[in-house]
């Protein structure tokens, strides 16, 4: 990147002291809607445009939301398993299920972060028939409704919650939001969805709920660390289910998402940036 006016990243870090190395650069151009990988202030410092891709991803991400949740209440998966491999074929009399199934209608939705992704899952929760309720960070009167949700305080959310689903962003005062003390709030009977950064949740705290029967279940698409440990304690925890942080990565999310980096790049060019961050 020595020579480079214009860097296109993911994952990989640029700090205030790369930046120090990099004289000739002009744009940082991030491919995702996080954007906690650069160092805002020393690019700003610099005069470095930042971009980022803010809404490519928020349908797919909240349908993945209700893959854990469909497959939490019904599960899907193990039952078709449990057919496959012939259980079914061997039950003694017509009625078979391993686990109680739950009917989402009239079930309460919580929902914590009100940015595009959470109002499309209040949304999707809605079309369901849950009461949904969601607590913000952006000021509003706790006993506001608005549209199809409700806005409540943090402790609301985790108390009443059937489904707590997680939509903020990682930052200092979110990070270890579901802890032990949390979760002890929530109900024995309730679960636990985190499709936005693995950070938000302690995942000692959320394996002993599930491993001690405090809650019913978790689907969880993001991890502290990944590629995962493997000796990660949520591999071992009830009903506790995991998918590699797919949630993004639908056909149409990835190609929206190459079409506005080369947008965020063409508008750089033309000196007029669009998607600026920081």
């Amino acid at each position: 990147a020595n020579d480079a006016e214009v860097i296109l990243t993911n994952k990989v870090t640029l700090s205030r002291e790369l930046m120090d190395r990099l004289p000739k650069l002009k744009f940082i151009g991030v491919m995702a809607t996080g954007y906690n990988i650069i160092d805002v202030a020393a690019a700003a410092e610099r005069n470095i445009v930042v971009t980022n891709v803010p809404v490519y991803s928020t349908i797919s991400v909240a349908q993945t939301v209700f893959a854990h949740v469909l497959n939490l209440t019904q599960a899907v998966g193990d039952h078709a398993a449990a057919v496959r491999s012939g259980r079914w074929a061997e039950a003694i009399d017509w009625c078979f299920w391993d686990s109680p199934l739950i009917e989402l209608e009239g079930a309460t939705m919580g929902i914590v972060g009100l940015g595009r992704i959470g109002q499309a899952t209040a949304r999707l929760a809605n079309a369901f028939g849950m009461n949904v309720i969601a607590h913000t960070r952006t000021p509003r009167e706790v006993s506001d409704t608005v549209g199809y949700f409700k806005t409540v305080d943090m402790a609301t959310v985790f108390r009443e919650s059937d489904v707590l689903s997680l939509h903020c962003p990682l930052t200092e005062q979110t990070n270890g939001l579901v802890n032990a003390e949390r979760l002890a709030t929530m109900k024995p009977s309730a679960f636990l969805v985190n499709t936005s950064r693995g950070g938000l949740v302690d995942e000692v705290a959320l394996a002993d709920a599930l491993n001690n029967e405090r809650l019913a279940g978790a689907g969880l698409d993001v991890l502290c660390d990944e590629p995962p440990k493997k000796d990660n304690p949520l591999f071992s925890a009830k009903n506790c289910h995991i998918t590699p942080h797919l949630a993004w990565a639908t056909l149409a999310a990835r190609q929206r998402l190459m079409s506005t980096v080369e947008e965020n790049v063409d508008a750089f060019l033309k000196g007029t940036p669009q998607n600026v961050v920081g």
